[in-house]
């Protein structure tokens, strides 16, 4: 695969990972989360993989999450970052995610948000 090529599919993965369908869908969840996921949210909280499925199941009638500006680049062999600001509910935050490509296919191992004005 080309780089172009993987930070097309990582982008497309990011996405996904941020509609209702997706989140509400456990097993789905699960396959984009790797084991050892971490997400340091825009409140500061820090989430893993288990905290942050549990968080999604009562997500059933939170708004959408907007995608703004989303961006990616290789940072090396089978990483890929990806960058984007996201709005919902009125609150709006810059955030980062770090993929890494296994066995399985791209898993998300690092977010980050940052709450914007």
């Amino acid at each position: 695969m080309t780089a172009e090529a993987d930070v097309a599919e990582v982008l497309a993965l990011e996405r996904e990972l941020q509609t209702a369908d997706c989140r509400r869908d456990p097993a789905r969840v699960r396959a984009l989360l790797a084991d050892d996921f971490l997400e340091i949210g825009a409140s500061g909280r820090t989430w893993n993989r288990v905290h942050t499925l549990e968080l999604l199941r009562g997500e059933n009638d939170a708004p959408p999450i907007e995608v703004h500006d989303l961006h990616g680049r290789v940072l090396g062999d089978g990483y890929v970052m990806a960058w984007w600001d996201s709005a919902r509910g009125g609150r709006r935050a810059r955030r980062s995610s770090l993929w890494r490509r296994g066995p399985d296919g791209w898993r998300l191992v690092h977010h980050q948000g940052t709450p914007l004005p």
